[in-house]
């Protein structure tokens, strides 16, 4: 069985989450997928519009989502040590290199997981941070 693993905020589920879970599900059999908790979420992006425990449940209801966890603040492989995954699948967007994230994973002792990054979704909207300025815009018009 291989196990893929994806990860993200995932806070106004839309058609680019929806790329991103199809195509890290067509890449092996079980796809576990992260969800970043409430205080990576304000370190890294902004104030979470819905809770992590709702943003997993959503998740989780997604067809091509086999298994969800909420991550832990701080050292991102102890949730890779959890999960196991031969494959970790990167949105477009997020800022790891694949090269340098299978370096570091080898590091610190995993051996073997395939870093691959998907493509983009090119629909309209399909970014959490442009669905909040068009709804945005609406309320001041």
């Amino acid at each position: 069985m291989v196990r893929v693993m994806a990860s993200g905020v995932f806070d106004l589920i839309h058609t680019g989450h929806i790329s991103y879970l199809n195509q890290a599900k067509a890449m092996g059999d079980h796809l576990t997928v992260v969800v970043a908790c409430d205080a990576t979420v304000r370190k890294n992006k902004h104030e979470p519009i819905t809770p992590e425990a709702m943003r997993a449940a959503i998740v989780g209801a997604l067809k091509p989502v086999d298994e969800v966890v909420i991550g832990n603040q701080g050292d991102m492989f102890e949730t890779v040590a959890r999960v196991k995954p031969d494959i970790i699948v990167l949105g477009f967007d997020q800022i790891f290199s694949e090269k340098d994230l299978e370096e570091e994973l080898e590091s610190k002792g995993f051996k073997g997981i395939k870093v691959v990054r998907a493509t983009e979704c090119a629909e309209d909207l399909n970014a959490t941070r442009r669905i909040v300025s068009k709804i945005r815009e609406m309320g001041s018009q």
